[in-house]
């Protein structure tokens, strides 16, 4: 079964992903992240590479086992083949970015120009607060030219409000039709102006189904610069951290983050019952096969289910 069908079977039945939040809570009030009570499924986005950290592509189900608190897992979806997704290019503006802006939006349009033509993409911009690149009233585009006309509407200035940015990401997102989404974001990781926390931001990060790209600008005397967050972001969605020796390289960073998403695979299982093991669920994924001596999963590390428990009949 191919990714598209497999997403398209899950609606038929009325299961989705168990990371799928409401658009609005069900008393009309603010955006919730609940977790509905029909729920059956959880979906993972997982890339394969090889020692050499090239991509692997084109293994069957049986190459792969999942866990979840150290439980092993039957698959019951599975699908390998590239499908349109819904994506975010999250761009730093501040300041400190300046000297490297012209190299970010060839790195940006790089990635827009190598993406499936079918992807819903948009783009923010941030510095002292976060602005949306596209047209008032658009939410996402999949024209190049456009996106490109997105990407040069920031305005360098200011500080760094990169938790505000992430959020405001992860919101869209929601808005998202497309089965698979991801971030992709470029910055130096310091985070200096944002109204919400980093531990606000993470939490919406866990209790998502979003895949994060992070791609780290560093400077030797960086005082404001934070990888360490860049690489929390890309290890808690299964994501994929990359700091190049300098903006020179961000070109090929963003061909491969585009590969990556394109050949990513999707496993699904059933979870356990509400409130087994606690909200936080940790999560492993093994991959191996006969061709290749060493592989390695790249997925998230957990999520949240903070369903109450109910009475198991």
């Amino acid at each position: 079964m191919n990714r598209r069908s497999a997403i398209r079977s899950l609606g038929i039945a009325g299961a989705v992903s168990i990371f799928r939040p409401f658009a609005r809570g069900q008393d009309g009030g603010e955006p919730g992240f609940v977790i509905r009570s029909d729920v059956r499924l959880v979906l993972l986005d997982v890339s394969v590479k090889d020692r050499d950290g090239r991509i692997v592509t084109g293994l069957p189900k049986e190459s792969f086992r999942v866990f979840e608190n150290g439980i092993a897992q039957e698959i019951t979806v599975f699908a390998n083949n590239d499908v349109p997704v819904t994506v975010g290019i999250l761009v730093d503006e501040s300041r400190s970015m300046l000297p490297n802006r012209a190299r970010v939006i060839v790195g940006a349009e790089t990635f827009i120009g190598s993406s499936n033509p079918e992807d819903e993409v948009f783009v923010l911009n941030f510095s002292d607060s976060v602005t949306r690149g596209l047209p008032e009233g658009k939410l996402f585009s999949s024209d190049p030219e456009q996106l490109r006309q997105a990407l040069d509407r920031g305005l360098p200035r200011g500080k760094t409000a990169l938790n505000d940015a992430v959020i405001e990401g992860l919101e869209l997102l929601e808005r998202g039709t497309r089965g698979k989404r991801a971030l992709a974001l470029i910055s130096d990781g310091g985070d200096t102006a944002s109204r919400a926390t980093r531990r606000e931001m993470l939490d919406r990060l866990e209790r998502s189904i979003v895949t994060v790209y992070a791609v780290g600008l560093l400077s030797p005397d960086g005082a404001e610069e934070d990888p360490g967050l860049l690489r929390q972001l890309a290890r808690i969605s299964g994501g994929e951290a990359y700091f190049p020796a300098s903006a020179d390289g961000l070109a090929g960073v963003c061909l491969e983050i585009a590969a990556d998403i394109r050949s990513r695979y999707t496993l699904g299982y059933k979870p356990a019952p509400f409130g087994m093991g606690g909200p936080l669920k940790r999560i492993q994924v093994t991959v191996t096969s006969p061709s290749h001596a060493k592989l390695t999963a790249h997925t998230r590390e957990s999520y949240r289910d903070d369903r109450p428990p109910y009475k198991i009949e």
